[in-house]
């Protein structure tokens, strides 16, 4: 499971049981994320959690950095047991507004926040899968 974690939204991705294609998953409010992902955990496995880690171009960490690091220390202590592998998430909202526009959705779609947010973490949790792969 991924996150493109944001203040107002956070996309998830999730990935078959072969681990082969990422499909987005839903956008959620992060005041509600525990309470969704324990809902959502009661009925499927989750191997691992994979977040996107923000950086600026010279590769340190982003303005957002402090966030995500705080919502990486809730999602240790809610989910102990679940690993956590932090994946540069550099370029992922251009990359998800770059698919979407060439998808050929409407206007209206294409500035939908919530399908970036949620194309993000498809695109960090493929990455990821990719990068086993190697």
């Amino acid at each position: 499971m991924a996150f493109d974690y944001g203040t107002k939204r956070i996309g998830i991705a999730v990935t078959d049981p072969m681990q082969i294609i990422a499909t987005g998953l839903d956008t959620i409010h992060p005041q509600y994320i525990i309470d969704y992902l324990k809902k959502y955990m009661q009925t499927e496995p989750v191997e691992r959690f994979i977040v996107g880690e923000p950086k600026q171009m010279d590769n340190t960490p982003s303005q957002s950095a402090i966030h995500v690091k705080g919502f990486v220390n809730l999602l240790k202590k809610t989910f102990p047991e679940i690993p956590i592998e932090m994946l540069d998430e550099r370029f992922t909202s251009k990359m998800a507004s770059a698919t979407i526009a060439q998808s050929g959705m409407n206007k209206k779609n294409r500035q939908n926040k919530e399908l970036v947010d949620t194309i993000s973490a498809v695109i960090l949790l493929q990455s990821w899968m990719d990068r086993r792969l190697f």
